[in-house]
């Protein structure tokens, strides 16, 4: 069975430098089989017999820890997981129209959604937010470079860790694993 592993906050601004190489190489010496890399933003494609999504995030999370020194959170998607969460995506006007303003915050666990709405009236600028299991949409219509919503924000109202990528990093991992084209 395929997997999506989504590293948080790695090889942005200089920090917390996961070369696309190492991640392959860990993801070899786990026993992973034909793992792929996504752009350098720690997007890992992998195939594995039997395995739960919470082991193999608490091993790709030791093996990064014990191999490069950094503690990175891993949030493992399976394709249906990630299908699920890409059908149920209420921007998808957006997504197919601006897909880089479109972003989809993978969750650590399952969260109220009932924190979406105490996140939504935090926001002080023109991003909207919506939530799904483990997944948070937000549709940022001016840009993400300057918005206050950030993943710290997010984590935060939510009380969970994340990681997020735009529509069109979705899109591409979802290829990779074999998901039909759901951009429209």
């Amino acid at each position: 069975m395929k997997y999506v592993a989504l590293l948080r906050a790695v090889n942005v601004g200089g920090r917390n430098r996961v070369p696309m190489a190492d991640l392959i190489a860990i993801a070899t010496d786990l026993g992973l089989s034909h793992p792929t890399t996504l752009l350098q933003s720690g997007n890992l494609v992998f195939g594995c017999d039997g395995a739960d999504t919470a082991s193999l995030e608490q091993s790709l999370e030791e093996s990064i820890d014990s191999r490069l020194g950094l503690k990175v959170d891993v949030v493992v998607l399976t394709p249906a997981e990630l299908r699920e969460a890409m059908e149920a995506n209420p921007f998808l006007v957006e997504a197919q129209a601006d897909p880089s303003h479109v972003v989809l915050v993978f969750t650590k666990s399952e969260f109220d959604v009932r924190n979406c709405d105490d996140l939504q009236a935090a926001i002080k600028g023109a991003e909207r937010v919506a939530g799904y299991r483990r997944c948070l949409y937000a549709h940022y219509p001016d840009g993400i470079g300057d918005s206050k919503l950030t993943i710290a924000v997010i984590e935060s109202k939510l009380k969970t860790r994340a990681t997020g990528r735009n529509w069109t990093t979705v899109a591409k991992v979802a290829a990779i694993v074999g998901l039909p084209d759901s951009s429209g």
